[in-house]
């Protein structure tokens, strides 16, 4: 049969090399895009701080939540509420009703009380500071509730949402509602407002420290950031950072606002919430300060205000292990006792937890950071 040469046969093109000329000229256009699209990133960035300055550009990164150099809408809305001083209606989430036969796991509360020789201010009578303004700091010496049993479920609130499941992508576990152009709270308070949704399980966490705890700081950055540090088939383990207050002070005496520099930890858990195998949440303790007061010396807001710093040794809480089953349930479903036959607690054995990818605490702490302090990018 006439006709050129046959595949295979010497002579004859190989028919991988359109392919491979193909992949090539994919991969090169790949990096084209990514070129002129950092390049336009880079471009835009110098224009908007030629046109705004350092300062300017602080500000604008203070809205412009998702770094796109565009102030959309959404992201204007807190500058349209103070302007305007109409606040919309928040929804929140509902809170799950609990199952008692869940998982339960034991939270337990370590804390030291801040080294008083730290602050600056701490001596009475200097500066003109009594002791009664440093009453409910000085009587706070060990937390409220050294051990909490809490539901697994409860911990659902720091699941990913479903397009924040790559490594190291922060989302918002309690949204930041406070910028500079939004002001700041009220310092003439003593009650947090009852929380909501996901506030509902950093409140009850952050009351085994102190019963007075604010999950929204008087000042941005304000809120609860996460990402995923590291994902398994079943489980991830998961990054945060929180930021808040709490109030030491009761009437008669005037508040007193006790802020640590932030609360960091992560948490373990299956992608269900149905187990959670670690958590641990704390006030890092490297650096020689780590906490912001500040109390009133009147009752009216524009009384005249203390600020001091100090150093807090400790303050953490850390499950004491995974989540057990409340109800034990045999292969054919009935209830079965907590105890075996000796009379000693049944032992779970956990599967060893195979992490496929996963960031270093450092990493996953600086995508945190970032999210909080946008400017920091």
């Amino acid at each position: 049969m006439a006709g050129g040469p046959q595949p295979g046969a010497p002579g004859a093109p190989s028919p991988r090399l359109p392919r491979l000329g193909l992949v090539l000229g994919l991969l090169a256009a790949l990096a084209a895009v990514k070129y002129y699209r950092d390049a336009e990133a880079a471009r835009r960035q110098e224009m908007a701080l030629k046109s705004l300055g350092n300062e300017g550009l602080f500000l604008f990164s203070s809205l412009d939540t998702n770094n796109d150099l565009y102030i959309s809408p959404e992201e204007f809305k807190p500058v349209a509420e103070k302007l305007t001083g109409v606040t919309p209606v928040l929804e929140f989430e509902e809170e799950e009703t609990l199952d008692p036969s869940g998982e339960t796991l034991s939270i337990v509360a370590k804390f030291q009380p801040l080294l008083m020789e730290t602050m600056t201010k701490s001596k009475d009578g200097f500066l003109g500071i009594s002791h009664i303004a440093l009453s409910g700091l000085r009587n706070w010496t060990a937390p409220a509730a050294p051990m909490s049993i809490m539901f697994a479920k409860q911990f659902k609130a720091f699941l990913p949402p479903k397009n924040k499941i790559e490594l190291g992508d922060p989302w918002w576990i309690i949204p930041s509602e406070l910028n500079i152009f939004t002001g700041y709270l009220s310092n003439n308070r003593f009650y947090p407002p009852v929380p909501k949704g996901k506030e509902i399980v950093i409140h009850k966490l952050l009351s085994m420290f102190h019963p007075r705890p604010f999950v929204k700081t008087r000042f941005a950055p304000q809120g609860a950031v996460a990402c995923i540090q590291a994902i398994s088939e079943f489980y991830y383990r998961i990054a945060f950072r929180i930021h808040a207050e709490f109030q030491l002070n009761e009437p008669p005496d005037f508040p007193f606002w006790f802020s640590p520099g932030q609360f960091a930890g992560h948490i373990v858990l299956s992608r269900d919430s149905s187990h959670v195998r670690e958590f641990k949440l704390f006030v890092p303790n490297k650096r020689s300060l780590n906490v912001d007061m500040e109390w009133l010396y009147g009752a009216s807001e524009s009384s005249n205000m203390e600020v001091d710093i100090g150093y807090l040794p400790q303050m953490e809480l850390e499950s004491s292990g995974p989540s057990i089953p409340s109800v034990i349930h045999d292969e054919n479903g009935n209830v079965m006792d907590s105890r075996d036959p000796a009379g000693e607690p049944i032992q779970f054995v956990f599967e060893e937890i195979n992490w496929q990818r996963e960031l270093s605490g450092e990493e996953a702490a600086q995508k945190l950071e970032v999210a909080m302090y946008p400017f920091k990018k």
